[in-house]
């Protein structure tokens, strides 16, 4: 079954080279010029990864992704102008796995492509199928993430990085260890899309997020999950 990516772009120059370049690579594309209809679309068909442009007639993408974030964990790049740093940081906020700035080449948006979809549909099963830290509760065999007993939804982004801190419970870990093993060798010194990344998981898995159990800083280290005896 071929990977079929929703395209979501007014600017049909950009539309048309993403549409294109996609389907020279093998993709399946179904595409949108305004947000309206987005959610229908991503409701009526099998769609694996969206490529999401920020400014959109009727609904911008911030919206959209906000939305599609309460239900789905698709992997979603944003699309951002060129200099818009509080938009590429906003898009990571609201859960998007990662960014492309426009202008862009086909060589950087298929290497994006490529690399969130790896990401997504690589997880790594410990010989456990559960993991529990306080109230937080991994089902590896589900990919899933409970929270006080309640489901949490994660971006596949957010869960791969979950699993690189449930997996080296109690070692510190490099912002570059990090960023190599959850985005990959490419974005080894990417640091504000793992800060912002990390603020948006202890968002969601943390009861207080700025005083957090499960994922702390050690401030020019790097991150840690805590093991059971240092916990307080």
């Amino acid at each position: 079954m071929s990977t079929c990516i929703l395209v979501v772009d007014d600017e049909p120059r950009y539309l048309r080279l993403l549409e294109a370049n996609l389907r020279t690579e093998g993709y399946e594309v179904i595409s949108a010029r305004e947000g309206g209809s987005v959610l229908e679309l991503f409701a009526a068909n099998r769609v694996d990864l969206i490529l999401l442009d920020i400014m959109l007639p009727v609904m911008d993408g911030f919206t959209i992704c906000q939305r599609i974030r309460q239900f789905s964990s698709v992997p979603i790049i944003m699309l951002t102008a060129k200099g818009e740093e509080k938009d590429r940081v906003r898009g990571l906020d609201v859960g998007a796995d990662d960014y492309l700035v426009k202008p862009f080449s086909v060589t950087e948006l298929l290497a994006r492509v490529r690399a969130v979809l790896r990401r997504a549909q690589t997880s790594e099963v410990g010989q456990e199928r559960f993991f529990v830290h306080e109230n937080l509760k991994i089902d590896f065999a589900k990919a899933e993430v409970w929270r006080n007993d309640q489901l949490i939804y994660l971006s596949a982004t957010e869960y791969r990085l979950l699993l690189q801190f449930s997996h080296n419970i109690g070692k510190i870990m490099t912002a570059e260890e990090l960023l190599t093993s959850v985005w990959g060798p490419e974005y080894a010194t990417d640091k504000e899309i793992l800060w912002v990344t990390i603020a948006r998981l202890r968002q969601k898995v943390e009861d207080d997020p700025h005083t957090p159990r499960h994922i702390v800083t050690r401030s020019g280290l790097g991150y840690l999950m805590p093991p059971e005896s240092d916990r307080q």
